[in-house]
């Protein structure tokens, strides 16, 4: 079954652009094999982290977007734990997450077209009259 997830790692701030296109490159290599995809690769740049990692202040993110079963991921976390480089990584399932964004977009959308239909004059005149003829008489 496919998945979509993200995974996003921090690598070191003196990690050279080359080196760091090599190690993306080796990582997006695994996918395929596994029997998933990368459906997207965004190199975010060099920012300041939260917090002290491995003595670093800054680190360089890369954010990939894959898609594929358990077996990826697993592999994907196993190379980035032993590559010297990868300060932190984080992988997040993101596909019930869209499901669900994608019901809720839905369900506006079809709020929105009965909304904006416009009532016609007769069934305008006709909406007062019929509340009152349903209410109970009171004896």
């Amino acid at each position: 079954m496919n998945r979509t997830y993200e995974l996003m790692f921090i690598v070191r701030p003196d990690m050279t652009e080359e080196d760091l296109d090599k190690l993306i490159g080796t990582l997006q290599g695994v996918v395929p094999p596994t029997g998933g995809n990368v459906q997207r690769v965004d190199k975010m740049g060099k920012r300041r982290l939260a917090y002290t990692v491995r003595r670093f202040h800054e680190g360089i993110y890369v954010l990939m977007i894959i898609e594929g079963g358990g077996a990826v991921i697993h592999e994907l976390e196993r190379r980035l734990r032993v590559t010297e480089p990868v300060i932190k990584f984080l992988t997040v399932r993101v596909d019930e997450e869209q499901k669900r964004l994608d019901k809720i977009k839905q369900l506006r959308d079809s709020k929105k077209k009965v909304s904006a239909q416009p009532i016609a004059p007769a069934a305008a005149a006709e909406a007062p009259a019929a509340p009152a003829a349903e209410a109970p008489a009171t004896a």
